[in-house]
């Protein structure tokens, strides 16, 4: 068996095994590697091969004496030398004197080693076999797993290494074979606890290792299966069986031929694990409901109609209630409080999330959805791209399970129907300002206001009872005020509740002046505005602005820091107001350092800044400083991340700053935290007169489209931005926005987009000069051209890119550009100058100590390499590339890389390491989308065809033939090649 492809078997060199038992053992024995000995942590010398030799015959005797013939017969067999018995007793003085006389023993004509319990690494296999043999049998395959992977990780390489003589052969042997059998039952345990996917590239390596070792096909059909890649695991079974009939004349065994059969029929039994046994860890319960309010009053009958509605969900109905109402009517409260009281119903969670509805950009179903799935344990990478994939992911998850989803604040049925369970068990409480009258199904409620008995009840509760009752008339006259809204109700008495010195007369007499507009409480939407009027009315004048102003920002929520730039302050005089904000219940602190809206209250806050903020050009200057704190900052974490980029040198100067950084990796936290309040300031931008700094800071945040991070909303925020430059006739800016769009289309695969923008940004640049473009742009059609199969046109576009960034003095983009230039020689067969391309490229990178863009060289150079015909070399780049986009969280390009190690290891005939690597590839994704993952497809399906596995290979090119066909790809003829001669067999 190859030790590469052993089952996490690899322990540091020289390591004594470690005692189990709890007395005080200071000599310790391997044979499980190297024969070695060690003394308090010390390694002894073992001597000669032969000296070895005799140690190991001792040693896995188990303290039994072996005789001097029998010594002999180990160590030589059938042909002795002459001085064999004086050579043996030679060898046992010096292994006395190193061990000690107590030790090696001579007794009854022969040798013994008598040494304490478990202290040779076998015997401490053998009992943490056996402890998993029994933990697997009471039901806990965790601990089982644990105690098998505990004996594998003994093994240091090959049994005995080096040893010479027949019983060493043969206890190689006997021990090569226990550890794939552990191997197999700790695989097979993998199967039932639900790693199947995890499996999957360690039985691929497996298998090749080991072609005719049926159970290892066995478990790697399953595995296959329950990834959801059936064609390949029937694949398995049809190269298995072809390889038996070649090699040995047989057919596969009747429980391999069964499990084909089960796999035809797409058995359910099979594609689940077995039950999660008792002692594993239990299924994640989310418990997401916000807190119920302690003073919840009223609302009886809507309490006990809910109630008994999602009581229903437990037999045979999904049970889903829609709310309605004007904002402030207490439709989430409400939710709340019914969900809290129906948890009983719900044993396995409850999920929340505020859709926002009734804000400028309601939150999109697919953000929804991947956050419910990881709250319901599913890893991010199993987490799929589509809608579609998401809410079918999201309704099996949830299938027979208990769950209650609370969906506050949606905007329409539309954005509902994606996150409703599909399943008897679960049920939906929704709310919403609108009523869903196109939600089938669906138990519609419609919220009024509270009557003027559950009003100053409420108010009682909320601001004591023995001030409301001896101002009894006074509170119903507050609470009238409030028109019964509960919102308006909950705000007058936590005032009155903080305000000791009032009376419930004062407060009154407040909400009766008419400066509070008390009469729009009674008006439609206008209610909610007359509400918030109240608490604000309250506020000193330093706080009102800062209310007044923090609301004309876009996003999700703000950071102190912005909000310090917004509102021109220093950022301890900031947070006082922002906390005295919160205080009010006018602002919510989202978490340490950020702070947000509810929606209603954003738009009440600018409706009093349209209203009191004087003069109009004090709220256009809050917008600018908060753009100009984006992009200052922006910008800085660019220059940190690119060191000699001079694409900041040619930003829009802004007259506020920003925030600095000195730490790469806090630079790159602030990024990507902000993205989407940042974006969103972006996009706002466009139609403020702010229209070239928005498109810079779309600039400066690139990293968000590489990574493809925030790639959504940068793809919307880029089209706003480019739409509005070509409105104003402004070519500057259409340029930039273009070339930024280029990047977000190309790092998804959208190719054809892609090269449309950065044409179009190119041919703004001849007009206007701009370096950023003239070099983005051709450097993105470059990269098209060479996934498009348009290699010499390629090679002009990057050659004029190399020109451009030259012409700026641009060290980095003249790195960049030139490794892109290797990819497209590589594919010309231009090896030596692809080399050298790649090579000139990393040597700037280097000297400029950029340790993420030399990734992307070593990147380069790795494929140039494995295409020269150098593939030790060209694994040695990309490891190291490997190692450093693992370190800065570049997924995409930590995919990418292992599929290029894996194009290298086929080159060098490692087909086992290159389906290994091509499997890492898919389970990461990579850059350019679903074409590149068809490419994947191809080198792991070359891989499985040099190791005999037709049918799966044959099963991998069938779909990447499906993937290129769709995208018109150059490939598919590639791939219809790869085919036909299994076809026409």
């Amino acid at each position: 068996m190859d030790r590469d492809h052993g089952s996490h078997v690899r322990v540091p060199e020289q390591r004594a095994p470690q005692q189990r038992s709890a007395g005080n053992v200071d000599l310790r024995f391997s044979v499980l590697g190297p024969v070695r000995a060690w003394r308090d942590g010390e390694a002894l010398p073992s001597g000669s091969p032969q000296q070895r030799a005799l140690l190991a015959a001792l040693l896995l005797r188990g303290g039994r004496t072996a005789t001097a013939a029998e010594l002999i017969d180990a160590i030589w067999g059938d042909e002795p030398p002459s001085q064999a018995l004086a050579t043996i007793r030679t060898y046992a003085s010096r292994l006395r004197k190193v061990l000690d006389p107590q030790t090696l023993v001579s007794d009854a004509g022969g040798y013994a080693i008598r040494a304490g319990h478990d202290t040779l690494d076998v015997t401490v296999a053998q009992e943490l076999a056996a402890d998993a043999d029994k933990a697997r049998a009471s039901g806990d395959r965790c601990q089982a797993r644990t105690l098998l992977n505990e004996a594998l990780v003994l093994w240091d390489g090959e049994a005995l290494a080096s040893v010479p003589g027949p019983y060493a052969e043969n206890q190689r042997t006997r021990l090569e074979e226990w550890r794939l059998q552990l191997t197999e039952s700790r695989l097979d345990l993998d199967l039932e606890v639900g790693c199947h996917a995890e499996a999957v590239s360690e039985l691929t390596a497996l298998t090749a290792a080991h072609p005719l070792r049926e159970r290892l096909r066995e478990l790697l059909m399953v595995a296959l299966y329950r990834s959801g890649r059936q064609a390949e695991a029937l694949a398995v079974y049809a190269d298995t069986r072809r390889l038996l009939a070649d090699e040995l004349g047989v057919d596969p065994r009747p429980e391999l031929a069964q499990l084909q059969q089960r796999i035809l029929r797409a058995d359910e039994e099979l594609a689940r694990p077995a039950d999660e046994p008792a002692p594993a860890p239990a299924p994640v319960r989310p418990a997401q409901l916000p807190a119920t309010v302690p003073d919840f009053t009223g609302r009886a009958s809507f309490v006990r109609d809910l109630s008994d509605r999602l009581a229903t969900a437990e037999g045979s109905v999904m049970a889903v209630s829609a709310l309605a109402g004007i904002g402030g009517v207490g439709k989430t409260t409400l939710a709340v409080h019914v969900a809290h009281q129906a948890r009983q119903h719900f044993p396995d969670g409850q999920l929340y999330m505020d859709l926002q509805g009734a804000g400028a950009r309601a939150a999109e179903p697919e953000t929804v959805l991947g956050a419910f799935l990881r709250a319901l344990g599913t890893a991010d990478s199993a987490i799929p791209d589509s809608l579609d994939e998401r809410a079918a992911l999201y309704r099996s998850t949830l299938d027979g399970r208990r769950i209650l989803v609370l969906l506050d604040n949606a905007h329409d049925a539309a954005q509902v129907r994606p996150l409703l369970p599909g399943t008897a068990g679960c049920a939906a409480l929704i709310t919403s300002r609108v009523r869903m009258v196109d939600l089938a199904g669906s138990h519609l409620v419609d919220l009024d206001v509270m009557s003027p008995e559950e009003a100053l009840q409420l108010f009682t509760r909320i601001a004591g009872e023995e001030r409301i009752n001896s101002e009894r008339k006074a509170a119903l006259d507050v609470v009238a005020a409030c028109g019964f809204l509960p919102l308006a109700i909950r705000i007058a008495a936590s005032r009155l509740a903080a305000r000791r010195t009032w009376t419930v007369s004062v407060l009154a007499a407040k909400l009766a002046d008419e400066r509070r507009r008390l009469d729009e409480l009674q008006a439609g939407d206008l209610a909610v505005k007359a509400t918030f009027e109240l608490g604000y009315g309250q506020l000193e004048p330093a706080q009102a602005r800062a209310f007044r102003l923090l609301g004309l920002a876009d996003g999700p929520d703000i950071s102190l820091a912005a909000a310090a730039a917004v509102l021109n302050l220093e950022t301890h005089a900031a947070e006082d107001l922002l906390e005295a904000l919160v205080d009010t219940s006018l602002l919510e602190s989202a978490a340490p350092g950020r702070y947000r809206y509810h929606d209603l209250v954003r738009l009440y806050a600018r409706s009093c800044a349209e209203r009191d903020e004087e003069p109009q050009e004090e709220r256009e200057a809050a917008l600018s400083r908060l753009l100009d704190f984006y992009l200052a900052t922006a910008a800085g974490v660019y220059a940190l991340e690119r060191p000699g980029d001079r694409a900041v040198a040619h930003l829009v100067a802004t007259e506020h700053p920003g925030l600095e950084f000195t730490d790469g990796p806090q630079a790159v936290d602030w990024l990507y935290s902000e993205a989407d309040s940042l974006l969103a300031c972006a996009h706002q931008s466009a139609s403020n007169g702010m229209l070239q700094r928005a498109v810079d800071l779309l600039c400066a945040a690139k990293d968000l489209a590489e990574s493809g991070a925030n790639s959504r909303q940068y793809e919307t925020t880029g089209a706003a931005l480019r739409d509005a430059a070509r409105a104003a006739a402004d070519p500057r800016s259409e340029a930039r926005a273009r070339a930024s769009l280029s990047t977000v289309y190309l790092v998804s695969g959208r190719f054809t987009l892609a090269d449309e923008e950065a044409r179009h940004a190119m041919d703004l640049a001849e007009s206007t000069k701009d370096p950023i473009p003239a070099c983005w742009a051709p450097n993105d059609r470059g990269i098209i051209a060479f996934y498009q199969g348009r290699h010499e046109e390629g090679e002009k576009f990057l050659q004029a890119a190399i020109d451009n960034y030259r012409a700026d003095g641009n060290l980095v983009g003249e790195a960049s550009a030139l490794c892109n230039l290797s990819r497209i020689h590589v594919n010309m067969d231009r090896t030596a100058s692809a080399v050298e391309l790649a090579q000139q490229g990393t040597a700037i990178f280097d000297g400029m100590g950029l340790s993420l863009r030399t990734a992307n060289g070593r990147f380069a150079l790795g494929i140039a390499l494995t295409q020269a015909g150098r593939p030790a070399e060209a694994l040695e780049e990309l490891n190291e590339a490997l190692r450093v986009f693992r370190g800065n969280r570049q997924r995409l390009w930590e995919g990418s890389t292992h599929f290029r190690m894996a194009e290298a290891h086929l080159a060098d005939e490692r087909p086992a390491q290159a389906a290994q690597h091509a499997e890492q590839a898919l389970a990461l994704r990579v850059i350019g989308g679903e074409w590149m993952r068809g490419n994947v497809l191809i080198t792991l399906g070359r891989a499985l065809e040099s190791l005999g596995q037709i049918d799966r290979a044959h099963a991998c090119w069938t779909e990447a033939l499906g993937i290129h066909e769709q995208f018109g790809a150059a490939e598919a003829d590639k791939v219809r090649a790869l085919l036909s001669p299994i076809s026409a067999a």
